[in-house]
Order: structure tokens, then sequence, then C-alpha cells
């Protein structure tokens, strides 16, 4: 963990400059420094119009060269934060596995190889990487070729005991669980394209003759998944309703409503159900355009790899410090939950999320964060139960700035008004005037009636300023006075 007396440094900069502020509606009691009044009349003015909308707020900004509160309101009121949870998530991801952190995946047999036949079974076994494509299992496939196999006489196993089996955080709806964000959790997954959306298959819907169904494609290819197609290809101009769904509790997706034609149709990633299952069918996929094949009594199954098994070969993934953009910038929840399980793998040796959570707990006390502070139950932002403050979120930037891994956290975080995704990320289309554009960096959470903000900006001064803008309760977005308030922050003089 971070050297102890960085935390005792923290807690003396927090003691010392800190106190507590509530908003109340229609006159929020905040204080500033005085050098910074004008940022204190400012966001007074945007808290004191949010609060009449009943949107309960918690805003701090400290001096990243010294963790001085320069302005609080509401600091230590407990907000739902949305996925700038992720910040915690990524800090003690960094901290507990390390910025060289790999995920590996094997493949194994407990046969042996002759006259190009394997005698014996053939194991896949995950880490639970994210970063698995396609590609890589092809690889797989290239390597058992290249050995003379061509045909195996066991089953092909998958195992993904790594993490436990629980697939779903508890935040999950059951309305989310079709979509990317909600994807199942386990120790053997597969992603569609470097976006890395692990446990999602990318399903393609395009027009074709007027009256006729749309054309469907999906990426990877996949017999897990079972298309209903009830969609309808109808004349240039009319409406676009198509609807791209995984049916509950199944791997059934439906397709549905009008596609004009001349459009370019729709696109969407969805979840499966089972992804250690639809990773083994890809692969075997894989291993039949090798021209590689199984005798009839063998199975597709999932079981753990024998002690006496040996490895082909493996693949590892990026290090974890390369993952953080795809993770941060893209602010992907299924990274965060990964992560969350893998702590705990690497900790406690269980791969749960009540495991990785306790990392994430301890690792947030050992800088000087207060665990009656924060309340989580997953890892990426997901759930409504999630609270934090505004305090403790600047104060955990604050102490990410002190820790060796700070390069790597930080350039994960997305940049103001940058179209690059992979570096202006969730904030691509945000803050893009002049004055501000590069000029924010931080992490943006969103979920229904919860918008934040946390992050660093560089000021006209040329100082650098660590906020948190938290927010819950609107019945609109509340991202316009999110950003007028960043604006503010960034523009600042003293």
């Amino acid at each position: 963990m971070i050297l102890k007396r960085t935390a005792m440094l923290i807690m003396a900069v927090v003691m010392s400059f800190a106190a507590m502020f509530t908003v109340t509606p229609g006159q929020p009691n905040v204080q500033a420094s005085s050098q910074y009044e004008k940022l204190e009349k400012s966001i007074n003015a945007i808290l004191a119009d949010v609060s009449k909308k009943s949107v309960v707020s918690s805003v701090t900004v400290r001096k990243a060269s010294t963790g001085e509160v320069i302005y609080e309101a509401n600091a230590d009121g407990k907000v739902t934060p949305a996925s700038t949870l992720k910040l915690l998530t990524s800090a003690a991801a960094l901290e507990t596995l390390g910025e060289e952190y790999r995920f590996t995946t094997d493949l194994l047999t407990d046969g042996s190889i002759a006259k190009g036949v394997l005698n014996g079974n053939l194991y896949l076994r995950g880490q639970g990487d994210p970063t698995l494509l396609k590609k890589d299992l092809d690889q797989f496939a290239a390597t058992l070729s290249k050995q003379g196999v061509k045909t195996i006489t066991g089953d092909l196993i998958g195992d993904d005991s790594w993490f436990d089996s629980v697939r779903l955080s508890p935040g999950i709806d059951k309305s989310d669980e079709t979509f990317y964000y909600a994807a199942q959790i386990s120790g053997l997954t597969l992603s569609p394209n470097s976006d890395y959306d692990a446990g999602t298959v990318i399903v393609n819907a395009s027009p074709t003759k007027k009256g006729y169904k749309a054309k469907v494609t999906m990426t990877p290819d996949t017999g897990i998944v079972t298309v209903i197609n009830k969609s309808n290809t109808v004349p240039k101009g009319s409406k676009n309703t198509l609807s791209i769904k995984r049916q509950h509790g199944t791997n059934t997706i439906v397709i549905a409503g009008n596609v004009p034609i001349g459009s370019v149709g729709k696109k969407e990633w969805v979840s499966v159900s089972n992804p250690t299952a639809y990773t083994m069918d890809v692969f075997k996929k894989s291993l039949s355009a090798k021209g590689i094949k199984f005798t009839k009594s063998s199975k597709v199954v999932r079981r753990v790899v024998p002690q006496n098994a040996t490895v082909i070969t493996s693949r590892q993934s990026m290090p974890l410090k390369s993952l953080m953009k795809p993770f941060m910038k893209l602010s992907n929840n299924t990274h965060a939950e990964i992560l969350a399980k893998t702590m705990g793998k690497q900790v406690y040796g269980e791969g749960s999320w009540n495991a990785g959570l306790k990392v994430m707990d301890e690792f947030a006390q050992s800088v000087g964060l207060r665990s009656t502070e924060w309340n989580f139950e997953d890892a990426s932002g997901m759930s409504h139960k999630n609270k934090a403050t505004s305090a403790q979120m600047t104060e955990l930037l604050f102490a990410a700035r002190q820790a060796p891994w700070y390069g790597s956290f930080v350039q994960g975080l997305p940049v103001s008004g940058i179209n690059d995704r992979f570096v202006g990320g969730t904030l691509k289309n945000r803050l893009t005037g002049s004055a501000v554009k590069g000029k924010v960096v931080a992490k943006t959470g969103s979920l229904n009636h919860v918008n934040s903000l946390a992050g660093y900006a560089t000021t006209k001064d040329g100082e650098t300023l660590i906020f948190s803008i938290l927010t819950q309760g609107q019945k609109t977005t509340a991202l316009p006075a999110i950003d007028r308030i960043a604006t503010i922050i960034a523009t600042t003089t003293k």
C-alpha cells in the first residue's frame, strides 16, 4: 500500500482545511478560500439554482499541490457516485495488482499427440481476461494445427474457476441485463472487438428489400445465440424503429421493428448469458476452421483443469497500465467488476465481489480515507446504493497524485473536448470550448437521476485543482450545471 507517511500527510491536510457544509434547497451553505471568491460566488449561483429543483449536490475543490480545500458545499453529504466510483476501483487495482499485471489464458491438455491425433481432453483456462479476442482463439487453434493435430478424442473443456460463479453484481436490474454495460462476469470470457466489452456479441441489422427481413450478422459468429428476426425493411425515409434485445434468462436475441432502405440499420453490443459457453463455442469454430475435428463422443463442457494437464501455449493480455485507457476512457463496467474479483483472488484467493470489495475498502483506508463515508456493493458504480462524498472523492484524487502509479492512473481519464475517443473518452463531446478544451481530466458518471464528474482541472494560472461534483435526485440531466461548474474551476484565476 502507499506509504503510511503519505496517508498521515493527507489526513493532516484534511484536518487543517476541511469543514462540513450542507446544501439546503434554495440557499447553499458554502465556503471558499478568500483567494477564490469569484469561484465561490459563481458555483454558489449554480448550486442555488439546482437546489430549487430538489437536486442533492456535494461539491469539493482542492489545491492539487497541498490538498487544501478551497471550496466545498455539502462536502460530506453522501451521494450516489455512479461511474466516478471507478476512480477508487482503478486506484485500488493499480496499487494491489501493479501496473504490469497481465491476465493469462492457457491452452492445456491431459493427453498426448500422436499421428495427428490428440488423445485426451483440450482445456481453455481463463483468468477473466477482458481483452481476449477471437483472433487470440484463432492463434490457439493455429498452434495446435502446427503441431499436426487433426483430431481430438476427448472433450473441449472451459475452466472459468478463477472467479466464483456469481455472474452479476447486486446493482444490476433485470431490465439492464441485455445491454453491454451489464455483461456477466466470468473467469473465461470473450470480447467482440478492441473496445473490449467482454461477454458481449455485436449484432448488426441492415436493410434488404422492401417487405423483407433485415440482414443480421454477428461479431464474432457464435451458435450460442439464437436470433429471432421479426424485423421488416421499409421504404427509404421511413422511421427506423429497430430494437435488438436479448430475452431475460436466455441466449435468444429478438430483432424487431422497421429498418428503412438506405439507412445503416442498427448495431448493438448485446450481452450473452454464460460467457464461458460463448467463449468455448467461438473457440470450437476456430479449431474447425483449422481443420481440427472432435470425435462423435466429444462434448463441450465446463470443468476445472486437472493437475496433470500440461500447458500447450498461453496468451497474456496487455499490462494493467495500458488497460486503463479502454477501462476508464470508455467507462467499461465489465472491466471494473473483473478487476474487483481479480483483486479478491490476488489478496484472499477468492475471485468474488465480497473479497474484491474488501480489498478496495482496505486500500481506501490505507491512504487515509474513511470507510464510514463510502458505501459500495459493486466496483463499476452501477448500483444506486453506492454512496460517496465529494470530500472523500477529492481526498482519493489527492492521494493518487502521491502514488508511483499516478501516471497510469491519470492517462486513463477522459480529457475534455478531445474528439479522439481513446483520449477524450466520455468527455469528448463535453467542455469543448476553447477556454476549457483539454483543461479538464476527469471521470464521468451517469445513472437515472444521477450525474457526477471528478478529476483534475488546469486553471488559467496554470494551477492544478482537484474537484468532485456529485448530484442525485434530478428529474432531468444535471450535466449542463456540472459542466458550468467544471468550466468555472478550469477558468478561475486568483
